[in-house]
């Protein structure tokens, strides 16, 4: 069993397949084995390496209390622990802003960072209200609707099931991850890294607004702006075959920009 040693707390992790390395940052309510569609499908061309935050899936998890601001070094004792370099971190929501903490912290093995369905917690005014005016709406649905659609929860209710269960194999909770956000990167700090960032969202998103995440695109020099259509906040889950598509493409431009340069 993979572990990595993230000052002292045990992180676990899985690497599949070859190729440019594409690693899976979960967000509030899952864990490595929600990435199950990603890994399949895009090991053949890609590294794929999974990892459990602390508190969730197979990590330590027996500290009394979790700080968000610990979770970028989970990432990161991964990245070393595997000597990865030219890596795509790949965020789901909240989890996202533990990836480009982690991309900021360790530029020399991160080439770029997908920020799916969040803002990365970059520190600018006017994305702070656009994603405050987001998060007022999307708090007035019931948390499954947020996150998937109701057409597919009707049609798959076997897959909706699972994805409500697979948050029960964590200790740690959302409460435990707002705080990654607090004293967030500027996109000053983000352009004098090198890291390049790609925004990755869903049409139907109830959670973040394609108009948010389009001026966030705006607002950050030589960003990344893939918008999937008909796609929900959790598209990972709900429609794979156009986020896998999606993320093999990001994956692969990146990755020619930088042999290019």
């Amino acid at each position: 069993m993979p572990l990595a040693d993230s000052d002292g707390t045990s992180i676990y992790y899985e690497r599949h397949g070859s190729g440019p390395a594409i690693l899976f940052v979960h967000g509030s309510g899952g864990h490595h084995a929600a990435w199950w569609q990603q890994v399949a499908a895009l090991r053949e061309e890609f590294t794929v390496v999974t990892v459990d935050l602390r508190g969730f899936g197979k990590s330590d998890s027996s500290m009394p209390e979790f700080d968000g601001q610990d979770f970028p070094g989970d990432v990161v004792a991964v990245l070393d622990a595997e000597d990865l370099t030219d890596a795509m971190l790949v965020g789901q929501s909240i989890g996202s802003v533990a990836a480009l903490r982690a991309g900021l912290l360790r530029p020399e093995r991160v080439g770029s960072v997908v920020l799916g369905h969040s803002l990365g917690g970059i520190s600018h005014p006017e994305l702070k209200e656009l994603a405050a005016a987001d998060r007022a709406e999307a708090v007035k649905l019931p948390v499954i609707d947020r996150l998937l659609t109701k057409r597919f929860q009707q049609e798959r209710a076997d897959l909706t099931f699972l994805f409500q269960q697979m948050g029960t194999f964590n200790v740690a909770k959302m409460a435990d991850l707002r705080n990654l956000e607090t004293n967030g990167p500027s996109l000053e700090d983000i352009e004098a890294s090198g890291v390049k960032v790609a925004f990755l969202a869903g049409e139907k998103d109830a959670v973040l607004s394609v108009k948010t995440v389009t001026r966030a695109h705006e607002l950050t020099p030589g960003s990344h702006l893939e918008i999937v259509p008909d796609a929900p906040h959790s598209m990972y889950w709900e429609t794979p075959a156009q986020y896998n598509a999606a993320v093999a493409r990001l994956r692969r431009t990146l990755t020619a920009q930088k042999e290019a340069a």
